[in-house]
């Protein structure tokens, strides 16, 4: 049903939103006059990389820095880019992973191999569903980039201070997932554009009902400021990348 789902729902979204997602790809390339599209690996299923696409939002060959998040300074943000970003269109072109079945709407965001490669064996558990384009870390921390902004080294703390959240959050999605979850989560994605805290709030209550840990629960409400904390199935809190 889920398969199906996605193929039926990314094909009428891709549809109506055709005139749109034109005319985000003409700006995009009148600000260049390089590809609007960014198409780079990303690990799915099972560990197996796919090439995920995105409305570019950076400079042609940003990606050669080896600088994988994204501050909302980052300079390397195309004026268009600050825009995009903002208002999650970049991620709308992923319709097409979904129709293509590299993706599913609802799912663990897809990382990097560089990232995946430093989960832990309890973090490898996210490797075992498809990828989507919204989850709830998506809502969570979709602020990451004024999160990361001023970070020395945005991929350590994103690793420090995203990653540990966003793995439990993804493994909570994991073990409870259900045809309700993935139609509330993308309604909750829709209300996090109108009323943020609304959806903080049904998150923390989902979680709640569900007897999630406190911890986790209270940093879903993003009311407390971000602290390094190791990732789940681990002890220690990551120091490098390497």
């Amino acid at each position: 049903m889920k398969i199906l789902f996605d193929i039926f729902f990314s094909f009428t979204c891709l549809i109506i939103l055709s005139p749109f997602l034109i005319i985000i790809s003409i700006i995009i390339w009148c600000t260049d006059f390089h590809s609007p599209f960014y198409v780079a690996n990303r690990v799915g299923l099972n560990g197996k990389l796919f090439p995920m696409i995105k409305f570019r939002s950076m400079r042609k060959g940003a990606d050669k820095t080896g600088v994988d998040s994204t501050s909302v300074n980052d300079g390397r943000i195309t004026p268009i880019g600050h825009f995009i970003r903002r208002y999650k269109i970049d991620e709308l072109s992923q319709l097409i992973n979904v129709f293509l079945g590299t993706m599913s709407l609802v799912g663990p965001r897809p990382n990097v191999k560089r990232e995946t490669d430093l989960y832990t064996k309890e973090e490898q558990k996210i490797l075992t569903v498809k990828p989507g384009i919204t989850d709830l870390s998506s809502i969570v921390f979709s602020d990451e980039g004024n999160i990361l902004a001023d970070e020395k080294d945005p991929d350590l703390a994103y690793n420090q201070l995203i990653r540990p959240w966003k793995s439990r959050l993804g493994i909570f999605y994991i073990n409870h997932r259900s045809a309700f979850l993935d139609f509330y989560i993308i309604w909750l994605t829709l209300l996090n554009f109108f009323n943020r805290q609304s959806s903080l709030n049904k998150i923390y209550e989902y979680l709640r009902k569900n007897n999630t840990e406190q911890e986790l629960r209270q940093i879903v409400l993003r009311k407390e400021k971000l602290v390094p904390t190791a990732p789940p199935g681990a002890t220690e809190i990551v120091r490098n990348r390497s």
